[in-house]
């Protein structure tokens, strides 16, 4: 009986020193991987931090143009108010004087009942050019059906006026929608694009633009009614601004009357064909 027992004991102790260290060295595997997979997570997170980084830099950067032109246009005093200039016409013979977005009439679109009916739903229209082949206007009942999923594509088509060149700032000229591809896709249609300066189209258009698109995107029952004229004076082939209208339908979160300056800081423009001259 002691012998038999002393076999077992003998047994006991050659299974636990053949188990333990193949034991131990499972757990060892296991703690190899669990790091590695550690290491891996930890890389692609300080990867996905460096992207974080920089597109909180380009926000800040845009937050801080967008309050530059906040603080710009609040400051405006009520000699930028055009009250009584509402018609083409008188918008032709301004002349800009420092300020490149003026009010028109008290700041109150001019569309009638029937301009803001919504019973044909959404709508764009663009007028045919002139005979000098200039741009001539662009209305809409705007709506988030109208709103484009595809991928934009380049702009080739050249607006009369078309003459652009590089500054220290960047290009003089944009092709300028009328009615922006993000309301409508409309995008190479000679009918809606202008010779507009780069300061015409961001920030001064581009800014009542994004407040239309953030209105429009929050519900798809909302619709604004929107008119972009292009302003020429008698036979120049480069606009001396732009004429923008909206009203928004069944209350007042947009609606705005404003003519834009088609100028460029430190560039003299010839509006009689859009040639430039650095310096004013």
């Amino acid at each position: 009986m002691r012998k038999y027992l002393k076999l077992f004991v003998i047994l006991i102790l050659g299974l636990v020193l053949v188990v333990g260290p193949s034991t131990q060295t499972v757990a060892t595997a296991k703690e190899n991987v669990q790091s590695s997979s550690f290491q891996q997570k930890a890389q692609k997170l300080i990867k996905s931090n460096k992207k974080l980084k920089k597109t909180i830099k380009s926000k800040e950067d845009k937050i801080a143009s967008n309050q530059k032109y906040i603080s710009k246009h609040s400051n405006k005093q009520y000699k930028n108010d055009h009250s009584n200039t509402s018609s083409n016409e008188n918008l032709a013979s301004l002349n800009y004087s420092g300020t490149q977005e003026i009010i028109v009439n008290g700041n109150t679109p001019k569309f009638d009942q029937k301009d803001l009916s919504t019973s044909k739903g959404a709508w764009q229209k663009y007028s045919d050019l002139d005979k000098l082949n200039r741009v001539t206007g662009a209305n809409a009942m705007l709506n988030k059906s109208l709103m484009p999923h595809a991928k934009r594509e380049r702009l080739f088509v050249n607006p009369t006026g078309w003459h652009n060149k590089k500054t220290k700032s960047g290009w003089l000229y944009n092709r300028s929608h009328l009615i922006g591809y993000q309301f409508t896709g409309q995008n190479n249609n000679p009918k809606n694009l202008m010779t507009g300066t780069a300061s015409l189209n961001s920030p001064e258009m581009q800014a009542h633009e994004m407040d239309v698109a953030y209105y429009l995107k929050g519900n798809q029952n909302r619709y604004v009614r929107y008119r972009i004229t292009p302003i020429f004076r008698g036979n120049e082939l480069l606009a001396r601004g732009v004429h923008m209208e909206a009203q928004s339908i069944g209350n007042d979160a947009i609606r705005f009357n404003v003519y834009i300056f088609n100028v460029q800081s430190g560039v003299t423009l010839n509006y009689d064909d859009g040639t430039s001259r650095i310096g004013n």
